[in-house]
């Protein structure tokens, strides 16, 4: 096992060129599936070797319920560093746990608030909040979700751009985005290393959204002006200079049911209408012609040679986190008596 055990650890760092370049070259929906999917498993591969680790650690410790002779010289033998690594790894996973245990209870608590302040509306897919704030967002849901806007967007577009940001919020809860964000924020739990994975998916899927909306209402121009009037709308247009979060414009604090709760701005799951990633970003890609739909971009392109680097580090990854559990198991099943 020797050294390959800690690879899981830091080979999420591969994936880091991949993630800018991803954002300008491919496809959004490409962009977003394969970021997505690399972040995932490297999170995976990440927390198994700390598991791993954290085995070696425990087995050191008295009192312990582990068999006695899973700290058998053999065994603390296969892992480098074993006193300090196996010890390390036990706080870190149980912190890497937490994390994600919060995270899974937060995002689901403010669904669960968000439906509740929306129950006595009518039960249709869209919803109308009689609001001098402007924002909108996706909401997802059975059978289909509903799309939340205030009368105060909707007053400062014309008929063209309101069926843009329709088209735009559907398109959120078509293709089921906040699943992507929500899978890239626990991978960022569980590996800070995959961070910038998080920021580029949760642009991605908003130009994603875009251009299925450029798409549905057949003009590209319509959904950036629309974009563009949203952002000065919520009157913090300039905040988009450097913003790469979720739902920047989106404020609860005066939604019925959330009173003084500021629990949606900067939470993904919820996409927002002109709400995530630099807006001027947004409106130059859709001013230009539409991207082209790649399954995979060819290695030789820069964007193409940094996504089969990240490839090669996740299946690496991988292989290191399986040639690791297949070793610590055969070890501790030698040392463990029938």
């Amino acid at each position: 096992m020797g050294v390959f055990v800690f690879l899981p650890l830091v080979l999420p760092l591969t994936a880091w060129p991949v993630a800018r370049l991803a954002e300008l070259h491919l496809h959004p929906r490409t962009a977003t599936r394969l970021l997505t999917a690399f972040a995932t498993v490297m999170a995976v591969c990440s927390t198994f070797c700390l598991a791993l680790l954290m085995v070696v650690g425990t087995a050191q410790l008295p009192g312990n319920p582990l068999p006695d002779r899973w700290s058998d010289p053999e065994v603390r033998a296969a892992v480098p560093y074993d006193e300090i690594a196996g010890k390390a790894a036990v706080p870190a996973l149980v912190l890497v746990l937490a994390v994600c245990a919060r995270t899974l209870w937060r995002h689901h608590r403010i669904a669960r608030r968000a439906r509740r302040a929306l129950a006595g509306l009518p039960a249709s897919s869209v919803v109308v909040l009689p609001e001098e704030k402007s924002y909108a967002y996706a909401l997802p849901g059975r059978p289909r979700g509903r799309v939340v806007v205030t009368t105060a967007l909707l007053r400062g577009l014309i008929p063209p751009e309101r069926r843009a940001l329709f088209a735009h919020e559907r398109a959120h809860l078509t293709a089921r985005h906040h699943r992507y964000l929500l899978a890239v924020r626990l991978a960022a739990r569980a590996n800070p290393f995959l961070r910038p994975l998080r920021t580029a998916v949760a642009f991605t899927t908003e130009r994603w959204a875009d251009e299925d909306a450029a798409r549905s209402v057949g003009s590209r121009r319509v959904v950036a002006r629309a974009i563009g009037k949203a952002a000065l709308l919520s009157g913090a247009a300039p905040a988009f200079a450097g913003i790469s979060g979720f739902s920047a414009f989106t404020d609860f604090s005066g939604f019925p049911g959330f009173p003084g709760f500021p629990g949606f701005p900067g939470f993904p799951g919820f996409p927002g209408f002109a709400s995530a990633g630099p807006v001027p970003r947004r409106v130059a890609a859709l001013l230009e012609p539409a991207p082209v739909a790649r399954s995979w971009p060819s290695v030789f392109t820069s964007v193409g040679l940094a996504a089969w680097g990240a490839a090669v580090g996740t299946l690496v990854s991988a292989m290191s986190s399986a040639n690791s559990a297949v070793t610590m198991f055969l070890i501790l099943h030698a040392a463990t008596p029938l």
